[in-house]
């Protein structure tokens, strides 16, 4: 058996998404989004594989400012339940901070709902506090 490996993955990559373990994403990927989002340039995605399996995965977006340090969005994060509570996200995040760093992002941020207490005890482990934060949203 191979161990787990995080792998950043990009255009090319669309068939290691036939195999996904359960709740790793909100809902089914589909090719052609995926295709899309994977070809853009400041689009980020790490996965954790297991024996060939995506069972988490990592988004995120680079954010460039004109006025001010580009800054590494993450969008998502996701394990699947069995695989949650063995440092994946920690390190699927570790991963991504460095790559954001070496793309030259100055700074990272990532937002969750008040009630997802594991998600904030593994973002305020990386020596972050919650900020008060108003957000809209808008359906096109």
């Amino acid at each position: 058996m191979m161990p787990l490996q995080i792998r950043r993955v990009g255009p090319g990559d669309e068939a290691l998404f036939e195999d996904v373990a359960a709740e790793v994403f909100d809902e089914p990927v589909d090719p052609q989004r995926l295709a899309a989002y994977l070809a853009e340039p400041g689009h980020l995605m790490l996965v954790a594989l297991d024996d060939g399996q995506i069972v988490g995965q990592c988004a995120a977006v680079v954010h460039r400012h004109p006025d001010k340090v580009s800054e590494l969005y993450i969008d998502e994060v996701g394990v699947s339940p069995r695989w949650q509570r063995q440092g994946i996200a920690r390190k699927m995040l570790e991963e991504m901070f460095a790559l954001g760093k070496a793309l030259g992002c100055g700074e990272a941020w990532v937002g969750t709902e008040p009630d997802n207490v594991p998600a904030r005890r593994l973002y305020e482990g990386f020596g972050s506090e919650a900020e008060t934060f108003v957000l809209y949203a808008y359906e096109f």
